[in-house]
């Protein structure tokens, strides 16, 4: 009897003690920066834009935009941006600028932008130069059609990106405790 008893305790005693050791945490998944991760996106900015004309079927313009920027995507780059671009486009070379977003905690993506004259329906690609905090490494590229909502006399624009979508490549930054923040 006093065997049973004590098997009893050994056996209290051990699902005691697995009972209130350490609970087991599962490991959180990081990606790896070299995976590529996919988004697409919607973008919605406002702006002024300055044209020179320059004869006939010639025109070139500069341009500053600045709107939200919303993404999903599998493990996406981010969700939410302000976005803002400066370019110059002209009716016969094409159009070049420069992009900014910005996330909610101030990490920054640039990327530089070119396509054909910045008009409706026309394609614009974006590849991706880096950035700060966790975006200081980033590589990929990203595209879409723009499309002119507002174009008026005095030089207000606005406009949508139409079928945004891309892939980014994360570096280390990105996987460095706390994100890499440091501006």
């Amino acid at each position: 009897m006093i065997l049973f008893g004590r098997r009893w305790v050994v056996l209290a005693s051990l699902l005691f003690g697995a009972a209130c050791g350490q609970p087991r945490v599962p490991s959180q998944v990081v990606p790896s920066t070299d995976e590529w991760r996919t988004f697409e996106g919607n973008w919605s900015p406002s702006g002024t834009r300055q044209t020179l004309d320059l004869g006939t079927n010639h025109r070139s313009s500069i341009f500053e935009l600045t709107g939200s920027l919303l993404l999903i995507g599998d493990r996406g780059l981010g969700v939410g941006f302000q976005a803002q671009a400066i370019g110059l486009t002209d009716s016969l070379a094409g159009m070049q600028g420069r992009c900014v977003w910005t996330d909610e905690r101030g990490d920054k993506v640039y990327s530089e932008l070119k396509g054909e004259f910045v008009a409706t329906g026309n394609q614009i690609v974006g590849t991706f130069l880096g950035g700060t905090g966790r975006y200081a490494e980033v590589t990929g590229e990203y595209s879409f059609q723009w499309r002119f909502i507002v174009e008026s006399e005095d030089g207000a624009v606005s406009g949508r990106a139409v079928d945004l979508k891309g892939r980014a490549r994360l570096g280390s930054a990105a996987a460095a405790p706390g994100g890499g923040h440091n501006q």
